[in-house]
Formats: C-alpha cells, sequence, structure tokens
C-alpha cells in the first residue's frame, strides 16, 4: 500500500528544490543576456573604432610614401638641397614610420579584441538558449509533479494516455509562456531600455542644448509609440478581445486586414450561411484554427493566394483554409517534429471541440485544410 502522504510530502519537497532551481537557472540566464547586451554595445564600439584606425592607416601609410620619396629627392639632387633639406625630409620620413608602425599596432589590438568579442558573444548566446531550455524543462517537469498523486490511484489503466495529453498541454503552456517572454524582451523591454537612455541624454543636454533636447524628445515619443503597438500586438496573440465583444467573424476580418497589410498576401475571405454568435470556446478555437492555418501559409508554403472560408450550419461551423503554395507531404509532416507543429496544435484543437479535420496538399500543388465543428444544440 502506498503511503499518500509521505509521497506527498516527498513530491512537495522535490518541487521546492525545483523552484529554488528554475529560478537560479533564470537569475544565469538573465545575467548571461544582460552581459551580452553590454559586449553587443562594446563591439559596436570597437568595430567603429577599427575601421577608424583602418583609415588612418591608409592616410599614413599615403603620407609616408610620400616622405620617403621626397627624401630620395633631396639626397639625390646634393646642388638643389642643402644638408638641412634632407635633415628635414628624413626626420619627417622618420616619424611618419614611427606613426604608422604605431597605428598598425593598435589596428592589430582592435582587431584581436574585435575577435575576442565576437566569440564571446557567440558563446553568450549559448548560454542564454541553453538556460532558456532548461527553464522550460524544469518548469514542465514542476507541473507534473505539482499533479495530485491521488488521482493517479484509480486511474491507472488510462495513465500513460492522460499523462502524454498532460505534457503536450504543459508543453504548449511553456512554449507559449516562453514566446510571450520573448516578444515581451525583445520588443517592448529592449525599447524601455533605449527609452532609459535617450531620456538619460537629455537630461545631459537640458543645460546646454534645448534644440537637441526637443528633437529627441520627439524620437523619444515615437519610440514609446512603436512599443505601445508591440504591447498591444502581444496582448492581442494571447486573446483577441474582439472575440468577446464582437465575435467570429469581426475579429478575422480584423485580423486578416492586418496579415494583408504586413505581408502583402492576397487572402480572399468570405463567410457562407447567416454568421451569428456561437459559444465562447467554438469562437477561440475556429479563430486559432484559422490563424494558425495561415501561420503556416507565411512560415512555409511561399503562396501567392489564400482562401479563408467560414461556415456557419445549422448545427456545424465549417472552416476552410486553402493556398496555392508549394504544398507538402502530410504524412511526413505530421510525424516530423518543429516545422508543422501547427498542424498538431490544429488536430488537437478540433479534436477537442469534438470535430473533424481533412489535409489535403502535395508538393507543388498548394495546401487544403477543411474542419468541421459540431455545435450541439443545447450550446446554441
Amino acid at each position: 500500500m502506498i503511503d499518500i502522504k509521505l509521497l506527498d510530502k516527498i513530491l512537495s519537497e522535490t518541487v521546492t528544490v525545483i523552484e529554488q532551481s528554475k529560478g537560479r537557472i533564470f537569475d544565469i540566464a538573465e545575467t548571461a543576456r544582460t552581459e551580452y547586451m553590454r559586449l553587443e554595445q562594446q563591439l559596436r564600439e570597437v568595430k567603429a573604432q577599427a575601421g577608424k584606425s583602418i583609415e588612418y592607416v591608409d592616410a599614413k601609410e599615403r603620407e609616408y610614401r610620400n616622405r620617403r620619396l621626397r627624401l630620395m629627392e633631396v639626397s639625390r639632387d646634393f646642388r638643389r638641397f642643402t644638408e638641412a633639406d634632407i635633415k628635414i625630409a628624413y626626420e619627417d620620413a622618420q616619424a611618419s614610420q614611427v606613426d604608422l608602425v604605431m597605428l598598425r599596432e593598435r589596428e592589430q589590438y582592435l582587431r584581436v579584441q574585435r575577435d575576442d568579442l565576437e566569440r564571446s558573444l557567440r558563446a553568450l548566446q549559448d548560454t542564454v538558449k541553453k538556460a532558456e531550455e532548461l527553464v522550460s524543462q524544469v518548469g514542465m517537469a514542476m507541473e507534473v509533479l505539482k499533479g495530485n498523486i491521488r488521482e493517479l490511484s484509480g486511474q491507472l489503466d488510462n495513465m500513460q494516455q492522460r499523462q502524454a495529453l498532460g505534457l503536450r498541454v504543459i508543453k504548449a503552456q511553456e512554449e507559449e509562456r516562453r514566446r510571450v517572454a520573448r516578444d515581451i524582451h525583445d520588443g517592448p523591454a529592449q525599447t524601455l531600455a533605449n527609452v532609459m537612455l535617450r531620456a538619460e541624454i537629455c537630461e545631459k543636454l537640458l543645460d546646454t542644448d534645448v534644440t537637441q533636447v526637443r528633437s529627441e524628445l520627439k524620437l523619444l515619443k515615437n519610440v514609446v509609440r512603436g512599443s505601445l503597438q508591440d504591447i498591444r500586438k502581444v496582448i492581442y496573440d494571447l486573446r483577441p478581445m474582439a472575440l468577446d465583444d464582437l465575435g467570429l467573424v469581426p475579429t478575422l476580418r480584423r485580423y486578416i486586414n492586418d496579415l494583408k497589410e504586413q505581408h502583402k498576401l492576397l487572402i480572399d475571405f468570405s463567410v457562407l450561411g447567416v454568421d451569428r454568435r456561437l459559444p465562447s470556446h467554438i469562437e477561440v478555437g475556429g479563430f486559432r484554427i484559422i490563424q494558425e492555418g495561415l501561420n503556416n501559409v507565411l512560415k512555409h508554403s511561399r503562396a501567392s493566394k489564400v482562401v479563408v472560408r467560414v461556415e456557419f450550419g445549422q448545427d456545424t461551423l465549417g472552416i476552410l483554409v486553402k493556398d496555392d503554395g508549394h504544398g507538402f507531404l502530410v504524412e511526413e509532416a505530421i510525424n516530423r517534429q518543429g516545422d508543422h507543429f501547427g498542424l498538431l496544435s490544429m488536430r488537437e484543437r478540433v479534436e477537442v471541440l469534438q470535430g473533424a479535420w481533412q489535409i489535403e496538399s502535395a508538393l507543388g500543388h498548394g495546401t487544403k485544410i477543411a474542419v468541421r465543428i459540431p455545435v450541439k444544440e443545447e450550446e446554441k
């Protein structure tokens, strides 16, 4: 007989240790990311200095050649030039030679420093990536351990199937959280760092150059406006608020119009039947299925035209996403991890909604995804 209380205690202590480890790993990732940004800025400065150094070396080499030619000229003609002329020409040539040697050493030093910084950046980038992956993996393990152990005792026959489903759900959650974190870090967080830098510049210039301050503030306003758009995009990707307020079709129209504007893609969107509000989970599921289909088109198909159709039946919701892109081998794409994970996500959504889906594709002949989701009488 398994001692559930003892097992719960062991699991709780294990979860605590894992949570602490996750925090430390996250701190390592953040420290590495901060150091990466610092080295990246330093590398830009070193590259700029190296470029100027190369220009100085080239100019000094030309000057040295000219002074050597001048020295040869005055040394050959004692009638025209005095010893003082020869001495001046010799000293000028020697001074240029010394300067050239020093400039070449400076150039070589900057090249070595640049190469060292580039190697350090690559190593730090790899460290950040590994730390983020490890945080995600630890998070998945922690979510599994937090599950109620008592639920396993009466359902051992179904445990493997439920565990696989739970892991997929947890993995999807962790991937979504990491995507949101990455979007915030690469967008608003970077912008806010830039805002702080420009604010410091304005503070320093306030007493010396008001005109420059006004220009910097104008740029700062544009940066903040762009950051606000990025934040709104992150919020929209999490859950379009228009779904709750307006319903599926208006939300899709807005989303598709945005895609057409951003990617210059021809998308033919049509609605069959009478547009009506559906249960929230069906509207969300339908929107996400179409979103995944269009994401696959943008990432993989290289299509020039896409057809999106929504059909309101008496007791069903029909969805069609069709493109004229390159196409692919369906079974191979579904079984291969990575590139076409969106197909698995669509299939799981359809299964959760107790619907049916059909996908047709062949190399060179585009792709067609058809979905039919039941709308039960009690849900209408």
